[in-house]
């Protein structure tokens, strides 16, 4: 092959073709079994609808658990990326690029970050939130040697990020686990105003909790949480990771609770599919808690990584995404209301988890697999949508024509499991 033929190969030449349970075979033969068995092969996308090895559609209705938030193979972001590859594609940390410094301006304008806020790109949701810790432990003097966090809450699988994250059967295999992380009850403002005091470095809140079947924290718990921290003299950070981004029809989704945290960490959606994450620190005290050589990463900032963020967020502008977020999520959350076996609805724009009357979520994930949606279920009871923010009416309505015999194929499964 010449370069001119390399030049022009494309990513499926490097590959060859096979069914779906051909590549599963070979999944398991090369790949670490943490993930356990894909539920499919996904060959290509386009907007909210992707296609398997074997040729099956799928309306995707989880993004890439709420990374795709313009869907598949966007025409823009697809654009600048390949643009910004063929121009610049990595710099390292001694070195900035355009976009870099682009990013971080436009981050710190669409957070209304105060004068002296600064930004740290990282490489994802979990990298962002060690970030976050490490920023916590540079608020300890001495004294400080508490971290709050929820039942609950999950922060990602790297050690500092796990031990922030509630759920025992991700901590007890790889405890001892970073010291000083107390987990509190959920939503009660007492027990969170007990726990904070002059011992505490940081409070870690998720103002919606995705992993635990999608749980809103109240904007008069996000202000108790303000008011507890400063009064005690610790930061308050909050997990964006999967709410921001335009998530929940806003930019951040604690906007309502009228507060200002320390700092905020951001992944998921930002870069459009692209691995990219970032912590926003809010205002000058906080954003030099973090000096030369106390933290780093390799790919962090990375030109391609914050072009494909940049154009994520103007498209998200440029085309009247959030307000798409609003009035989708709200007809997508009143159609579940109105199902017979859909006992509770939560969330935000098109953050969704919706309760079942029966044990049976993770039967629903294979029938509407087989039905042509693609859902995810954090409970036994639990289904949580996160679908592309681009998801139209038309497409919400589809499922919602379906999902009654969704429920009714995956009770018989669970019948028939008995």
């Amino acid at each position: 092959m010449n370069e001119a033929e390399l030049v022009e190969t494309p990513a499926e030449a490097l590959v060859s073709t096979s069914t779906g349970a051909d590549w599963l075979s070979r999944y398991s033969s090369s790949l670490m079994g943490v993930f356990g068995t894909p539920q499919r092969v996904l060959v290509r996308g386009a907007g909210a609808l992707v296609w398997d090895a074997d040729g099956k559609e799928y309306l995707d209705l989880l993004g890439g658990i709420a990374v795709n938030a313009l869907g598949h193979a966007h025409p823009f972001v697809t654009s600048v990326i390949s643009s910004q590859l063929a121009t610049l594609g990595h710099v390292s940390n001694f070195f900035t690029s355009p976009t870099q410094i682009a990013l971080a301006e436009k981050l710190l304008a669409i957070t209304n970050a105060p004068a002296g806020s600064k930004v740290f790109f990282a490489n994802s949701g979990t990298e962002a939130n060690e970030a976050a810790f490490k920023l916590a432990r540079r608020n300890s003097s001495g004294t400080r040697t508490k971290i709050v966090a929820l039942e609950g809450a999950f922060h990602g699988r790297t050690m500092g990020a796990l031990a922030l994250t509630a759920k025992e059967a991700y901590r007890a295999p790889f405890e001892p686990l970073p010291g000083g992380v107390v987990h509190i009850p959920f939503g009660d403002i007492e027990a969170l105003r007990a726990a904070v005091d002059e011992t505490t470095a940081a409070v870690f809140l998720e103002p919606i909790q995705g992993e635990a079947g999608v749980r809103p924290l109240s904007p008069e718990y996000l202000r108790a949480a303000r008011e507890a921290t400063n009064k005690a003299g610790a930061l308050l950070i909050l997990d964006e990771v999967q709410t921001g981004i335009g998530r929940t029809g806003k930019w951040l989704a604690s906007e309502d609770a009228g507060i200002v945290p320390d700092a905020v960490t951001l992944a998921k959606g930002l870069g459009g599919g692209f691995p990219v994450g970032a912590l926003v620190t809010f205002g000058e005290s906080t954003s030099s808690l973090l000096t030369a050589g106390q933290h780093g990463t390799t790919f962090g900032g990375n030109p391609v990584a914050t072009a494909a963020a940049l154009a994520t967020l103007h498209a998200i502008e440029s085309q009247g995404v959030l307000v798409n977020v609003r009035n989708v999520g709200a007809h997508l959350r009143a159609g579940l209301s109105d199902v017979d076996a859909v006992t509770e609805v939560r969330g935000e724009g098109l953050l969704i988890g919706f309760d079942l009357d029966a044990d049976i979520a993770s039967a629903m994930v294979t029938a509407a697999l087989d039905a042509g949606f693609i859902i995810n279920s954090p409970g036994p009871r639990t289904i949580r949508l996160a679908p592309p923010l681009i998801l139209t009416t038309e497409q919400a309505d589809r499922f919602l024509d379906a999902l009654p015999g969704i429920i009714r194929a995956a009770a018989q499964t669970a019948k028939d499991a008995q």
